[in-house]
């Protein structure tokens, strides 16, 4: 029986590790490196130790309703874009809610965690601390390593002939930038067009002398404000989108959504990207597309090589006058601390069981939170994992044969293995991953049973934004709060914005109800379908569940 937990790290995957631990009475004991809860996301002038965390000015890309913890949502007043210290505030509401910090043993580094001798029968680990200089060992049940996926970073100079031999100018990752003043004045390249290529280049535009960015894939480029001003990951994360989307042929919804996202600017005009595209990625960015428009950015081909102080592009043309050079090309899993054997059993998170448990080792007592490339919130992701571990570790949950899990993650894992820099185009789908992450937990409401017994709710649910608080309403951990959570989401995502107040007619959440009102018909005729015809329901390897 597992009883004492060690969790790594006091990131956000850490933090719900340890609520979740204490949820099901078990014994966690979390080992966090730095001083202080927050991870990525508590903000340093400088990187002690090694630790990575977000630069000065990073907003959150998903809104506070679809990235809050299940059972605890954002305070109203805060906006629904986070800028980091308001969600490093949040982290802090929380952990001192439920009182986890007492958990936490601070300055103290994991170094090492190994199978204990009796394994194969016990379960247990070895985990070897260093505090100070003084290291300690100590013997748990089971390991939920919550180190997430930005930890080192994947920095291919090999792939840009040039760079260490004849560039004089300087280079660099994105994980050592800050804040501008360093690129003041200067003639920048940044390579890499992912979330944080075209944050950066958007920011040092406004500094620096020129600002290159090169891309070698299309990329789709859309806002956080979606029409009529609601955030976008709420009005376009819905399980009624879900639904068409596993309905409809793949080719028709990618041209639906290329289409809207044409219906913003056109992609191909700007060099983007181009509605015949096999291969790309979507990032979010409301500025990029001005910056290429008044030319403070430009877009650029896949570098070539280098010269002394130029960058030569696949197009054959040159830039001179490089000063700096900026990779924001994503990062490496790494887990030094995990012994050998233990590491050596997956090479990345799709070597995993449902992106968690290494399936090869004979007791399912290490598992990896937070490390899954999601379309909406890992934060939600991670948790999720968290309750589904920690009901395993209690007993209430049980995983399948190794074989079973072994050919689960052989069907599931691409035969082509991607750099770090391209992953964005291996992202999952939030609501499906987290359906089945719930399913497996047995949290995942059903749409069909509240359309008889709250249809109101259940016209939220399946309609309206599939936000946390869904996975709350049954099974192990429900809350009694996530009802009214649900019907008052739109609420507190209006609230900050109330700071000065117009006379409107319009009603915006009468218009909602009204919509909804209209499609119950839809939802009513989808569920007589899935009840008479059952094939037609969703699995992990077919589609949405009403």
């Amino acid at each position: 029986m597992v009883r004492r937990v060690a969790v790594i790290g006091a990131g956000v995957g850490g933090l719900a590790s340890i609520k979740c631990c204490l949820d099901e009475g078990l014994e966690p004991t979390c080992f966090e490196r730095s001083e202080d809860i927050g991870g990525l996301w508590r903000y340093a002038d400088s990187m002690d130790g090694g630790r990575v965390s977000v630069y000065r000015s990073v907003i959150t890309n998903t809104s506070k309703e679809m990235s809050c913890f299940s059972d605890f949502p954002c305070p109203e007043d805060f906006p629904s874009f986070l800028p980091h210290g308001l969600l490093l505030e949040y982290f802090r509401m929380y952990a001192q809610h439920f009182d986890l910090l007492r958990h936490i043993h601070f300055k103290t580094t994991a170094l090492s965690v190994r199978k204990c001798p009796d394994f194969a029968t016990s379960g247990q680990w070895e985990v070897v601390t260093e505090t100070g200089s003084v290291q300690e060992s100590h013997i748990f049940d089971a390991v939920m390593v919550c180190t997430g996926h930005y930890q080192e970073p994947y920095l291919p100079l090999a792939s840009f002939p040039g760079i260490n031999t004849c560039f004089k100018g300087q280079y660099l990752h994105s994980r050592e930038y800050k804040d501008v003043e360093a690129f003041r004045g200067k003639r920048v390249l940044v390579v890499g067009i992912g979330n944080t290529g075209g944050d950066l280049s958007v920011e040092l535009s406004r500094v620096a002398a020129k600002v290159f960015l090169s891309a070698r894939s299309s990329t789709w480029v859309f806002s956080r404000v979606s029409d009529h001003g609601f955030p976008f990951d709420m009005v376009s994360t819905t399980r009624f989108n879900h639904f068409l989307d596993w309905l409809l042929p793949s080719a028709l919804t990618k041209r639906i959504r290329f289409r809207k996202f044409n219906s913003w600017f056109n992609h191909g005009n700007y060099g983007l990207a181009s509605t015949k595209s096999s291969n790309f990625k979507v990032i979010i960015n409301e500025e990029l597309p001005f910056c290429l428009l008044s030319g403070t950015v430009v877009l650029k081909p896949n570098v070539k090589e280098f010269t002394k102080s130029s960058a030569v592009f696949e197009d054959g043309t040159t830039e001179e006058n490089i000063d700096v050079v900026l990779f924001a090309t994503g990062y490496i899993f790494s887990f030094p601390f995990l012994e050998e054997s233990v590491r050596s059993l997956f090479d990345d998170n799709r070597s995993l069981y449902k992106r968690i448990f290494p399936p090869q080792l004979e007791k399912p007592t290490l598992a990896i939170i937070g490390l899954v490339q999601l379309t909406g919130s890992v934060m939600v992701g991670a948790e999720m994992q968290a309750r589904w571990v920690t009901g395993i570790f209690a007993g209430w949950n049980k995983l399948p044969p190794a074989s079973r899990m072994m050919a689960d993650v052989l069907k599931k894992k691409p035969p082509v293995k991607r750099n770090p820099s391209e992953r964005e185009n291996l992202k999952i789908s939030f609501i499906s991953y987290t359906d089945e992450i719930a399913s497996c937990a047995g949290v995942k409401p059903s749409v069909l049973r509240l359309l008889l017994t709250d249809p109101r709710l259940a016209l939220a649910v399946f309609f309206g934004p599939c936000t946390p608080y869904q996975y709350r309403l049954v099974g192990r951990g429900k809350w009694s709060g996530a009802r009214n959570a649900i019907l008052t989401q739109w609420q507190r995502t209006l609230k900050p914005l109330r700071t000065r107040v117009v006379d409107d007619s319009s009603n915006g959440s009468d218009s909602w109800r009204w919509m909804c009102l209209l499609a119950l018909p839809v939802a009513l005729t989808a569920g007589f379908l899935l009840s008479k015809y059952p094939w037609l329901g969703w699995s992990p390897r077919a589609g949405p569940q009403l």
